[in-house]
């Protein structure tokens, strides 16, 4: 907004603001951005948990024999609202809005965070410990999914640079942006702007997957890869924002995780939108992209400020307002920087809590029919319970959470120079 605001005094009133041209490079940018962030969730933060506890908006704790739990009662929850509220201000005030990348991902984070909200609110106001109904959530997930996948598929912003070889011919699948200008490098490369559904694929020598080839052996069946395509990101915002949701079970631990796992996607946006970088790492420019740094940089310093508050012992809890909303992002922003088949890697917290559940449940309903008597896998899920019950601190366990986050964060970076 104020990238827009200074131009628009430059150019109608020729009123040049002192230190406005630094508005125009994206680290000054991504970088006030982050600080803000942090202002906005350090400050900001203790107030609105101050007015949290005036309103008596406390967790209720479900007794489930976890050491310290009792401690919990009566934290303040819904503090996913400094979250949000540190993500979506910086983004507004320092990103170009008009950018479809941005108003996508802050369309991502709203509509989670609303979901989120309304499952706090009925479990704090109408005194129901289980909440929104997981299928309105669900529904929630579908149509965020339905959202982000058509914007991705049918957009023409949202495009791919490809190098021409000779005449302009453009590998099957893809489609040229004709409005779009044709880039000439100073070595004589020639790039132009194209619609594809293609992604990062790790370990193989081009680096790159196209989904149309799914279903390619099927005659005619290239143009109905939307579906499959909007299907695809269906899912992995639903499991990845479950992931989170599941994650948020201990003092600082969905929040390092998630703080983590925002830098490397901030590496993977800026690299990917820098021609130069991109060319160097042999992966896809995508033109316009590194204006989502402004947002991850945001993303990331909300994070990092509202661990000052929900490190252990927690002084608040984000709930399903924050958690719901973080995994939202990451699974949003993964898939529009084309990374989201190494989600698996750089996601491993979130993919191991998950699992840990969903093995739990089937183990117990498999051996209950089995035997007549349901067993178990694991002491407790999600899996950090699991080592509550075992006897480890979950300050211990959040912060070796972090660690196995940071190892995975690492490896899939490292594969983009792995063939």
């Amino acid at each position: 907004m104020l990238y827009y605001f200074l131009n628009y005094l430059k150019t109608e009133f020729k009123i040049s603001v002192i230190g406005g041209g630094m508005f125009q490079y994206i680290t000054f940018r991504v970088t006030m951005a982050l600080l803000l962030s942090l202002v906005i969730s350090l400050l900001f933060g203790k107030r609105i948990i101050k007015f949290l506890q005036r309103k008596q908006i406390g967790e209720t704790i479900r007794e489930l024999g976890l050491q310290g739990e009792n401690t919990k009662k009566g934290t303040p929850t819904m503090g996913g609202l400094i979250i949000l509220s540190a993500i979506v201000i910086p983004t507004l005030l320092f990103a170009q809005i008009a950018n479809v990348y941005i108003w996508l991902i802050l369309l991502s984070t709203v509509w989670l965070g609303m979901i989120g909200f309304l499952d706090d609110y009925i479990k704090v106001f109408k005194k129901n410990k289980e909440g929104l109904a997981g299928r309105f959530k669900i529904m929630g997930q579908v149509g965020l999914g339905l959202i982000v996948g058509c914007t991705l598929y049918f957009n023409n912003d949202v495009v791919v640079s490809r190098e021409v070889m000779g005449a302009k011919k453009l590998a099957p699948y893809e489609r040229q942006i004709t409005n779009h200008p044709e880039r000439v490098t100073r070595d004589g490369h020639r790039f132009v702007d194209v619609k594809t559904p293609i992604t990062t694929i790790p370990f193989v020598k081009n680096h790159e997957f196209n989904y149309a080839k799914l279903i390619s052996w099927i005659p005619g069946a290239e143009k109905y890869t939307f579906v499959l395509y909007i299907l695809i990101v269906i899912f992995i915002i639903t499991a990845v924002s479950n992931g989170a949701n599941i994650t948020d079970g201990l003092d600082g631990l969905a929040t390092g995780v998630s703080g983590i796992i925002g830098v490397c996607l901030g590496i993977f946006a800026y690299v990917s939108g820098n021609i130069q970088f991109a060319e160097y790492l042999n992966i896809m420019y995508i033109p316009n992209l590194g204006e989502l740094s402004i947002f991850i940089a945001a993303f990331v310093g909300a994070c990092i400020g509202f661990l000052w508050y929900n490190a252990y012992p927690a002084q608040v809890f984000m709930g399903d307002t924050g958690s719901l909303a973080l995994g939202g992002i990451i699974a949003s922003l993964a898939i529009i920087v084309r990374k989201e088949l190494l989600i698996p890697i750089f996601c491993g917290v979130f993919l191991i809590e998950l699992l840990s559940v969903m093995l739990q449940v089937s183990y117990f309903k498999y051996t209950k029919k089995k035997y007549g008597e349901g067993r178990r896998i694991l002491k407790m899920s999600p899996l950090h319970h699991h080592y509550q019950k075992v006897g480890y601190h979950e300050s211990k366990i959040s912060v070796r959470f972090w660690i196995i986050t940071i190892m995975c964060v690492v490896f899939a970076i490292a594969t983009l120079k792995m063939r």
